[in-house]
């Protein structure tokens, strides 16, 4: 039985946020299912989790810098800061022959996906939903006021939690 599965608790109610976090999940079920298998078939895995991650943590960015969100922000930098930790559990088992890091990785993966997906996501989800901001055309349909967000969403993660 994998230990990494999809569960609806890391739902938050964005469809495109939603899917994204399942073609994540998608991925760490796949580098799972090639752990103790040879390098030539457990790498490519595990570079597509790579390659997707870039891209699901660049398109939260982007929401974010579209609504307002301080470049630095907590949630951004959480971003930055996994996927250095994926960049480098790589080339420690290519340059060092550190093996077991991306099985050591995993579970540890999901645990903070899991918490990220259920504050900070769920947060900026909320509120994306709280100005209706639309993900595929970068409006807001309801744009809030200057003297209502002065210091609140531009250095937050979307989140209380950070």
């Amino acid at each position: 039985m994998p230990d990494i599965v999809w569960n609806d608790q890391l739902l938050t109610q964005q469809p495109q946020m939603d899917a994204t976090h399942r073609e994540f999940v998608d991925h760490l079920v796949q580098v799972e299912a090639a752990l103790g298998q040879p390098d030539d078939i457990l790498l490519p895995r595990y570079d597509a989790l790579i390659a997707h991650t870039i891209e699901h943590f660049e398109q939260e960015d982007r929401w974010m810098a579209a609504l307002g969100f301080a470049p630095q922000n907590c949630h951004s930098m959480q971003h930055a800061q996994v996927l250095a930790v994926l960049q480098d559990v790589r080339r420690q088992h290519v340059e060092a022959g550190q093996t077991d890091l991306i099985g050591r990785l995993l579970p540890e993966l999901m645990q903070w996906f899991e918490n990220h997906a259920q504050a900070a996501d769920a947060g900026l989800a909320g509120y994306m939903d709280e100005v209706g901001y639309d993900t595929l055309t970068g409006l807001m349909a309801n744009p809030p006021v200057a003297e209502e967000t002065a210091g609140a969403a531009e250095t937050g993660c979307g989140s209380a939690a950070c």
